[in-house]
């Protein structure tokens, strides 16, 4: 037999309290003594009876959401808490961790309720901006009730009256007693899995809070807010709210109100239509009559707009030989365009100008423009008509002087330079 310490026994009994089905889940009612909220925002206290005492805490977290809590937790309170129980093993003591309190009075349903509505509402299961809208004119409703009631009958009495082209489709279940839980939230989802079910009416009759428990279970809460179609709640009297009513996408007081609510009036589709039958009629008579005026216009306009087809080709011809004519004078004007630049271009041939005396001299295969292109010793190349033959640069080059109104000083002009002809080899 193993020796267990002082905190590994103190562990081991936090560990089997906190992992018990009923302990950690539990409501324990008792007189409020002794409580103090420290600057962390959690508050102690201790809950006892003639017999009893129990440490208790609620951390600030849990004071957040019920923020009634405070005012529950006061000197002398009768109270019904809710929490689980744990041990604090610094000290060894025996506490309960709350996460909600209601004074003793309102009874353990009512405290039940207000636990689970303030948990659900924290987690956004009754936003109004998720609800759904009801399809206007319903083709399959599915009805989640018991077979045996009155309610189905009163449900299918008003969809026969208001909308008798729905079809209605039973997911039969118990809505009260220790099978309901299961059946309400089984036949929610065997509707979301039938398929073409364009809305839910979830239904019962009317009775007491311990007969309308069903709905007040978080399993139905979490299947309604789960359902892929839209829920209609119809629990109870007008009086009477569930957990399923906050949830549903709309909350019918009655079961007949429901399928009020969720079926359009027969009678007045009918007269909509007949209203809707006349406006399109006078529009399509008022078309048709517009279409047979556009129509015989264009016949009166086809029967003036006639064409001479003799006339329309002698001016065919007219245009033909015109073209012709175009033609032959502009291939006239482009061949005479063609000759002259081709004189033009004979003109500023290089060799043509060879041929009238002159010479190109070229320096390292370019053509000497300036003087100053050109020094004593360069070799050079005269380009002629017929040929050509190397020369040299034997004296400076002289710049052509360029004549003013005022006469310059007389001097010596500097010689040209001598081109030495060279024998081609």
């Amino acid at each position: 037999m193993n020796i267990l310490s002082v905190s590994q026994a103190i562990a081991y009994l936090r560990e089997l309290l906190e992992t018990d089905i009923v302990l950690g889940d539990i409501w324990i009612s008792g007189e409020v003594s002794g409580p103090r909220t420290q600057p962390s925002g959690h508050t102690y206290f201790t809950l006892k009876d003639p017999d009893a005492q129990l440490r208790g805490v609620m951390f600030r977290s849990a004071h957040i959401k019920q923020r009634t809590a405070a005012e529950h937790l006061a000197q002398g309170t009768q109270v019904i808490v809710h929490g689980r129980l744990t041990i604090y093993e610094a000290r060894g003591e025996l506490q309960i961790v709350v996460d909600f309190v209601q004074p003793e009075g309102v009874g353990l349903r009512q405290a039940q309720f207000e636990r689970l509505r303030q948990q659900l509402e924290e987690e956004g299961l009754f936003d109004a901006t998720r609800k759904r809208p009801l399809p206007e004119i319903p083709q399959r409703i599915g009805v989640v009730t018991s077979p045996a009631g009155a309610v189905l009958h009163d449900i299918t009495n008003v969809l026969e009256r208001r909308w008798p082209l729905a079809e209605l489709v039973l997911a039969p279940t118990p809505v009260q007693g220790p099978n309901s839980i299961a059946g309400v939230v089984g036949a929610i989802e065997s509707l979301n899995q039938e398929g073409n079910i364009d809305l839910i009416i979830v239904a019962r009759g009317g009775g007491s809070i311990d007969e309308l428990w069903t709905f007040n279970e978080e399993a139905v809460a979490r299947a309604v807010f789960g359902s892929i179609v839209p829920v209609v709640s119809a629990v109870g009297h007008e009086t009477d709210f569930t957990i399923c009513d906050y949830v549903a996408d709309l909350r019918a007081p009655t079961p007949s109100a429901a399928a009020e609510l969720v079926a359009p009036d027969r009678t007045q589709v009918r007269a909509w239509i007949r209203t809707r039958l006349t406006a399109a009629s006078s529009v399509i008579d008022r078309n048709l009559a517009r279409g047979r005026d556009g129509a015989n216009l264009l016949v009166d306009r086809a029967a003036r707009a006639v064409v001479d087809v003799n006339q329309q080709r002698q001016l065919i011809d007219n245009l033909e030989r015109g073209a012709q004519t175009a033609i032959a004078t502009l291939q006239r004007e482009k061949q005479e365009a063609l000759r002259h630049g081709q004189i033009q271009l004979a003109a500023l041939n290089p060799q043509a100008t060879l041929e009238r005396g002159y010479a190109i001299v070229h320096k390292s295969d370019k053509a000497v423009r300036s003087i100053a292109e050109v020094s004593t010793g360069d070799s050079l190349v005269i380009k002629v008509a017929d040929g050509g033959f190397p020369a040299r640069v034997d004296a400076p080059a002289t710049r052509r002087v360029k004549r003013t109104k005022r006469p310059l000083p007389s001097a010596k002009p500097e010689p040209a330079p001598a081109v030495q002809p060279l024998l081609l080899p």
